[in-house]
C-alpha cells in the first residue's frame, strides 16, 4: 500500500513542520515552497502510479482559491485515491459514507470555513509582505509619533513628552516616578504598565518590532539614543531583581537590605513624635520567625557604612572582573555583525545576476536584519569597557555625600545586587555587599 503526503509551506508565514506530523509511515513527500510546482507533479504521477492514501494538512494547501482547491481534490478522488486533511478531519472515504444530504451539509460547513481561512492567510500574506519591504505594522502609531508614508515619522507635539519621561527614568531609575512626573508637568496619565511598553517599545530607538518579535535596527528617526536604551534595559533588568515597588521608593537602601540571621528582607520604618518635624528611620524584619526578634537598627548608619564599604570594595571588584574576555566576545560579536552587513550588500548584486528571485532576496534582507539585531542587543547588554574608570569615581566618599537619595538609589542598584546585614555579638553588626558581576 503506497501513501504519499503532500506539504505546502509560504516562507512569509511559517516553516517546514516536523516530519512525522502524519501519525503513520510515509512512502514519499512532495513539497512546495510558495509555488505548487510539486502539487501538479503529484497529479500526474498519481494518473500513472495513484497510492492508496493522500495526506495533506488542510485542503487550502491545494489552491489559491476555492475553485482550484475543488478541481484538484475532485481529480485526486475520481482516480480512487482517499484524501486525508489531518488538520480539518475531512477523509474522503467518510465523506462518500454519508447520505446525501449530510455529505452536502458537512462539504458546506468545511467550504466555508476554507474560504474563511483563505481570507485570513491574504490578509496576513499582505502584512508579511509589509514586513520584507520594512513597513510599520498596522494599527495606530505609538505615541510620539505619527504615520509617514512608509515609516514612523515623529510627532513635534507629543515627542518632547516621551523624551522627558526617558530622561526622568534615567535620572532616578523609578517608573512610577516617571509617570508621576508626566501628569504633574504635562497633565498625561499614563498607567505604570503603558509607562513600561514605552521603556521596552523597540519603536521609540528607531527599530521596528513585528508579530513575530522580530526586530529591524534603523527604520525610523529615534527619540531614544542607543546608548540610553541600554542603560534603560540595565536599569529594568535590575529593577527586576528587587520585590515589588521597592524601585520607586524614596530610599536609596529600599529593596537592597537583607538580615544574614533569618534570611528575610529589612523592611525601611519612619518613627515621628508628635509636635515634633524630626523624623527617625530604622531598618527592620516585620516577618522575623526567630523567637528573639531580630533588633532595628538605625537606617542613618546603615547607609554611612554602605557607602564606606562600597568606596573601598567597588575597586577590587571590579579588579576580579575579566574584563579581557568580555573585550573578546565583544569583537566576535561585531565581527559577525559585519560578516551579515557584507552579505546584506551582496543581495542585490545576486539579484541583478538572476541568482537569486526577488521574492527569496526581500526574504533573506529581512532574516539577517532580524539577526543582526538580536547581536546588537546582546552588544548593548555587556559591561561598559571604561568600567574600571567609573568605579574609581564612585569609590571617592565625598561623590556620595553630594548625591540625592533618589540619585544614591540609582547608583547602589548600578553596583549592588544586595547588602546583608551579619549580626555580631550584642547590638554590633556588619555589612556584606553583594555586587552584581
Amino acid at each position: 500500500m503506497k501513501v504519499v503526503a503532500y506539504l505546502y509551506i509560504d516562507p512569509l508565514l511559517e516553516t517546514p513542520p516536523d516530519k512525522n506530523i502524519w501519525g503513520q509511515e510515509i512512502d514519499d513527500i512532495y513539497l512546495d515552497l510558495a509555488g505548487r510546482q510539486q502539487l501538479l507533479k503529484l497529479i500526474d504521477d498519481s494518473q500513472k502510479n495513484p497510492p492508496q492514501k493522500i495526506f495533506i494538512r488542510r485542503l487550502e494547501d491545494l489552491g489559491n482559491n476555492i475553485v482550484d482547491i475543488g478541481d484538484r481534490l475532485k481529480k485526486l478522488e475520481s482516480l480512487g485515491i482517499e484524501v486525508i486533511a489531518i488538520e480539518q478531519d475531512y477523509q474522503s472515504s467518510k465523506f462518500s459514507q454519508k447520505s446525501n444530504q449530510d455529505t452536502k451539509l458537512a462539504l458546506i460547513q468545511l467550504l466555508e470555513k476554507v474560504t474563511s481561512n483563505k481570507r485570513k492567510e491574504r490578509l496576513i500574506q499582505g502584512h508579511a509582505r509589509n514586513r520584507l519591504k520594512v513597513l510599520p505594522p498596522p494599527g495606530k502609531a505609538p505615541y510620539g509619533y505619527r504615520r509617514g508614508q512608509d515609516k514612523y515619522i515623529i510627532d513635534k507635539s507629543t515627542a518632547p513628552v516621551v523624551k522627558d519621561f526617558f530622561e526622568q527614568f534615567l535620572l532616578f531609575g523609578s517608573l512610577r516616578g516617571a509617570v508621576r512626573y508626566l501628569a504633574k508637568r504635562y497633565g498625561k496619565k499614563v498607567a505604570p504598565s503603558t509607562g513600561k511598553n514605552w521603556l521596552t517599545n523597540p519603536v521609540y530607538r528607531g527599530d521596528l518590532k513585528y508579530k513575530d518579535n522580530q526586530v529591524i535596527l534603523n527604520t525610523h528617526a529615534a527619540i531614544l539614543d542607543r546608548e540610553e536604551a541600554a542603560q534603560i534595559d540595565r536599569i529594568l533588568r535590575r529593577n527586576s531583581r528587587l520585590p515589588s515597588r521597592t524601585a520607586s521608593a524614596p530610599r536609596s537602601l529600599a529593596g537592597l537590605i537583607t538580615c544574614q540571621e533569618c534570611h528575610l528582607p529589612m523592611v525601611i520604618s519612619r518613627v515621628t513624635q508628635r509636635k515634633n518635624k524630626q523624623e527617625y528611620l530604622y531598618l527592620r524584619c516585620h516577618d522575623c520567625p526567630r523567637e528573639t526578634k531580630c533588633k532595628a537598627i538605625h537606617y542613618q548608619e546603615i547607609l554611612q557604612q554602605a557607602i564606606t564599604q562600597i568606596c573601598d570594595e567597588l575597586p577590587i571588584a571590579v579588579e576580579q572582573v575579566n574584563l579581557q574576555n568580555i573585550t573578546i566576545f565583544k569583537e566576535q560579536i561585531q565581527s559577525t555583525i559585519k560578516q551579515k552587513k557584507e552579505i546584506l550588500l551582496q543581495l542585490p548584486i545576486l539579484q541583478r545576476q538572476n541568482i537569486l528571485d526577488q521574492e527569496t532576496a526581500k526574504l533573506r534582507n529581512y532574516k539577517l536584519q532580524t539577526e543582526i539585531s538580536q547581536l546588537e542587543t546582546q552588544l548593548a547588554q555587556l559591561p561598559p569597557e571604561n568600567l574600571k574608570a567609573i568605579a574609581k569615581t564612585v569609590s571617592i566618599p565625598q561623590f556620595w555625600l553630594d548625591l540625592s537619595e533618589p540619585e544614591r538609589r540609582f547608583y547602589f542598584r548600578e553596583f549592588i545586587k544586595q547588602i546583608e546585614i551579619v549580626r555580631l555579638d550584642g547590638n554590633k553588626w556588619n555589612l556584606n555587599l553583594v555586587f552584581i558581576f
